[in-house]
Protein backbone atom coordinates (compact mmCIF):
# COMPACT_ATOMS: atom_id res chain seq x y z
CA UNK A 1 0.00 0.00 0.00
CA UNK A 2 2.82 2.58 -0.03
CA UNK A 3 5.20 4.15 2.00
CA UNK A 4 4.41 5.03 5.58
CA UNK A 5 6.36 7.24 7.78
CA UNK A 6 7.19 7.25 11.89
CA UNK A 7 5.59 9.62 14.01
CA UNK A 8 7.16 12.69 14.24
CA UNK A 9 9.37 12.56 17.72
CA UNK A 10 10.48 15.62 19.25
CA UNK A 11 14.37 15.83 18.06
CA UNK A 12 15.91 15.34 21.99
CA UNK A 13 14.37 12.06 22.17
CA UNK A 14 15.41 11.02 18.43
CA UNK A 15 18.95 12.20 20.07
CA UNK A 16 18.60 10.18 23.52
CA UNK A 17 17.94 7.00 21.44
CA UNK A 18 20.43 7.57 18.64
CA UNK A 19 23.17 8.33 21.57
CA UNK A 20 22.11 4.30 22.34
CA UNK A 21 22.61 3.51 18.70
CA UNK A 22 19.20 3.02 18.54
CA UNK A 23 17.21 4.65 15.73
CA UNK A 24 13.99 5.67 17.25
CA UNK A 25 11.60 6.95 14.05
CA UNK A 26 12.99 3.21 12.24
CA UNK A 27 12.26 0.86 15.41
CA UNK A 28 8.35 2.93 16.04
CA UNK A 29 6.47 3.26 13.15
CA UNK A 30 2.61 3.40 13.58
CA UNK A 31 2.47 1.83 9.87
CA UNK A 32 0.19 2.55 7.53
CA UNK A 33 -3.00 2.71 9.70
CA UNK A 34 -1.48 5.63 12.02
CA UNK A 35 -0.40 7.50 8.14
CA UNK A 36 -3.61 7.25 6.73
CA UNK A 37 -5.32 8.61 10.12
CA UNK A 38 -3.36 11.74 10.55
CA UNK A 39 -1.68 10.45 13.77
CA UNK A 40 0.84 13.20 15.11
CA UNK A 41 3.03 12.57 18.38
CA UNK A 42 4.15 16.11 19.49
CA UNK A 43 5.51 15.42 22.75
CA UNK A 44 7.05 11.92 23.41
CA UNK A 45 8.65 10.77 27.00
CA UNK A 46 7.68 7.87 29.34
CA UNK A 47 6.33 10.65 31.73
CA UNK A 48 3.80 12.20 28.99
CA UNK A 49 2.90 11.47 25.72
CA UNK A 50 0.68 14.15 23.42
CA UNK A 51 -0.65 13.40 19.79
CA UNK A 52 -2.72 14.76 17.65
CA UNK A 53 -5.31 13.19 14.98
CA UNK A 54 -8.01 14.78 12.63
CA UNK A 55 -11.55 14.14 13.13
CA UNK A 56 -11.89 14.07 9.03
CA UNK A 57 -11.40 10.95 7.47
CA UNK A 58 -11.86 8.80 10.64
CA UNK A 59 -15.69 9.10 11.20
CA UNK A 60 -18.21 6.72 11.58
CA UNK A 61 -21.85 7.08 9.17
CA UNK A 62 -23.28 9.70 11.45
CA UNK A 63 -20.29 12.39 10.62
CA UNK A 64 -18.80 11.94 14.25
CA UNK A 65 -15.62 10.68 15.24
CA UNK A 66 -15.34 7.10 15.07
CA UNK A 67 -14.62 5.07 18.36
CA UNK A 68 -12.22 3.26 16.84
CA UNK A 69 -10.40 6.32 15.75
CA UNK A 70 -9.75 7.26 19.36
CA UNK A 71 -8.77 3.69 20.46
CA UNK A 72 -5.89 3.91 17.58
CA UNK A 73 -4.99 7.21 18.67
CA UNK A 74 -5.06 6.14 22.35
CA UNK A 75 -3.23 2.90 21.69
CA UNK A 76 -0.24 4.43 19.73
CA UNK A 77 0.05 6.69 22.57
CA UNK A 78 -0.11 4.72 25.43
CA UNK A 79 1.93 1.89 23.32
CA UNK A 80 4.69 5.06 22.56
CA UNK A 81 5.27 6.18 26.67
CA UNK A 82 5.52 2.09 27.17
CA UNK A 83 8.21 2.27 24.94
CA UNK A 84 9.98 4.65 26.23
CA UNK A 85 9.71 2.95 29.46
CA UNK A 86 11.28 0.38 29.07
CA UNK A 87 13.76 1.19 26.72
CA UNK A 88 15.55 0.07 24.06
CA UNK A 89 15.90 -2.80 25.54
CA UNK A 90 12.63 -3.81 25.63
CA UNK A 91 9.11 -3.82 23.50
CA UNK A 92 6.12 -2.86 24.10
CA UNK A 93 2.96 -4.91 23.25
CA UNK A 94 -0.63 -3.90 23.75
CA UNK A 95 -2.32 -6.52 25.98
CA UNK A 96 -5.74 -4.66 27.07
CA UNK A 97 -7.13 -1.36 26.09
CA UNK A 98 -10.36 -0.03 27.10
CA UNK A 99 -12.07 3.33 26.09
CA UNK A 100 -15.16 4.59 27.41
CA UNK A 101 -16.37 7.58 24.82
CA UNK A 102 -18.06 10.89 26.56
CA UNK A 103 -18.87 13.11 23.62
CA UNK A 104 -18.99 13.32 19.51
CA UNK A 105 -16.89 15.09 17.77
CA UNK A 106 -17.71 16.26 13.83
CA UNK A 107 -14.34 18.73 13.35
CA UNK A 108 -11.22 19.81 13.98
CA UNK A 109 -8.66 17.76 15.34
CA UNK A 110 -8.51 15.77 18.91
CA UNK A 111 -5.87 15.95 21.43
CA UNK A 112 -4.48 12.79 23.14
CA UNK A 113 -2.61 13.36 26.26
CA UNK A 114 -1.11 9.64 27.86
CA UNK A 115 0.29 9.52 31.44
CA UNK A 116 1.13 6.56 33.28
CA UNK A 117 -0.57 4.49 36.09
CA UNK A 118 1.93 1.61 36.77
CA UNK A 119 5.66 1.83 34.83
CA UNK A 120 6.82 -1.39 36.52
CA UNK A 121 9.29 -3.88 35.17
CA UNK A 122 7.22 -6.36 32.77
CA UNK A 123 3.85 -3.80 32.42
CA UNK A 124 3.29 -0.48 31.89
CA UNK A 125 -0.10 1.03 31.79
CA UNK A 126 -1.01 5.08 30.25
CA UNK A 127 -4.19 6.72 30.77
CA UNK A 128 -5.07 8.63 27.45
CA UNK A 129 -7.80 11.15 27.92
CA UNK A 130 -8.62 12.69 24.12
CA UNK A 131 -9.59 16.41 24.18
CA UNK A 132 -11.59 18.35 21.22
CA UNK A 133 -10.33 21.90 20.37
CA UNK A 134 -12.23 23.48 23.25
CA UNK A 135 -10.31 21.32 25.63
CA UNK A 136 -13.53 19.10 26.83
CA UNK A 137 -13.37 15.39 27.01
CA UNK A 138 -14.28 13.21 24.39
CA UNK A 139 -12.47 9.89 25.58
CA UNK A 140 -11.17 8.44 28.40
CA UNK A 141 -8.81 5.13 27.60
CA UNK A 142 -6.08 2.98 29.83
CA UNK A 143 -3.45 0.70 27.75
CA UNK A 144 -1.81 -1.56 29.64
CA UNK A 145 1.64 -3.11 27.86
CA UNK A 146 3.73 -6.34 28.33
CA UNK A 147 7.01 -5.28 28.03
CA UNK A 148 9.30 -7.78 26.52
CA UNK A 149 12.85 -8.14 25.70
CA UNK A 150 13.83 -6.94 22.76
CA UNK A 151 15.84 -9.40 20.35
CA UNK A 152 19.39 -9.01 20.15
CA UNK A 153 21.65 -8.03 17.09
CA UNK A 154 22.35 -11.73 16.69
CA UNK A 155 19.10 -13.16 17.01
CA UNK A 156 17.96 -10.67 14.19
Amino acid sequence: MGEHTAPQFPQEIIDEYAALGVDLPALFSAGHLGERMGVRILEASAERVVGTMPVEGNTQPYGLLHGGASAVLAETLGSVGSMLHGGPSKLAVGVDLNCTHHRGVRSGLVTGTATPVHRGRTTATYEIAITDEQGKRVCTARLTCLLREAPTPEAA
